[in-house]
């Protein structure tokens, strides 16, 4: 079933919705919710808190990218699942994607006025303009937090060469964000 009739059948409060989403993009949510988690149990309450949350926006919202919006769902709420589970539970793979990422995004204290919206917009105006490679990479490590081993079987790259481009292009947004009067 192709988006626009799934996000019709949201609209029209249909359960068969969440059928359909399930069996188009749940693997995709649970691959998403696990590299995060590194648990299929807690990947599936996600994947179904997704779903929730999925019937609970749409009406009103009309996503125009349904995947993408499947995605950050999925993404938030793995997220906000990491944040809660004890320490113990949390991967340090995912705890160091995020370190490297602080270390070139704004600091609230020294950049009070620039809102993760803003930041959000310049970092995926810096990832338009980057080699198809570097962003699917980037995308890759710091937003579904795949593994370097993961991205490099993806792409068949060597993990030198992920690690590289990972280091290279964090450097260029971090310049890109200062060119852009962003205090880091």
């Amino acid at each position: 079933m192709d988006d626009l009739k799934l996000i019709e059948l949201y609209f029209q409060r249909d359960e068969q919705a969440i059928r359909e989403t399930d069996a188009k993009y749940g693997k995709l949510c649970h691959s998403i919710a696990y590299n995060i988690l590194k648990n299929h149990e807690d990947s599936e309450e996600c994947v179904n808190d997704t779903y929730v949350g999925i019937w609970n926006a749409i009406p009103p919202v009309k996503p125009n990218n349904f995947t993408s919006f499947i995605c950050k769902i999925t993404r938030n709420l793995s997220l906000k699942y990491l944040e809660f589970s004890t320490r113990k539970k949390r991967s340090p793979d995912i705890l160091v994607s995020l370190d490297e990422l602080a270390a070139i995004l704004p600091d609230e204290r020294y950049s009070p006025d620039v809102s993760d919206e803003e930041t959000g917009k310049l970092i995926s105006n810096f990832l338009r303009h980057q080699k198809e490679d570097a962003r699917n990479v980037f995308l890759r490590k710091y937003y579904f937090f795949d593994s370097i081993e993961e991205i490099a079987n993806r792409y068949a790259f060597t993990e030198s060469k992920v690690k590289n481009m990972l280091f290279y292009t964090r450097n260029k947004l971090k310049d890109y964000l200062i060119k852009e009067g962003v205090e880091l």
